[in-house]
């Protein structure tokens, strides 16, 4: 499992599966999310703008990406 921390309100789904490393491009991760491989919450997701707040899980390939809000303490 990767973590996705937040330093804004939210992220969208192509930008996360990009930072996760799970796709080498924006490209790659719009076919992806449009081809329907990707699940947000339990739920096929196909809008790469979907998005992602705190407590949200995405599962690709295998992998499960949680984003989290980044915590002061962190930065």
């Amino acid at each position: 499992m990767q973590t996705i921390y937040l330093r804004e309100d939210y992220i969208k789904l192509g930008q996360a599966i990009k930072a996760a490393g799970l796709a080498e491009s924006g490209v790659d991760a719009k076919f992806a999310i449009q081809d329907g491989l990707v699940i947000v919450n339990g739920q096929i997701e196909t809008r790469r703008g979907k998005k992602l707040t705190a407590g949200d899980e995405v599962l690709y390939k295998g992998e499960i990406i949680k984003i989290e809000k980044l915590n002061q303490s962190l930065e």
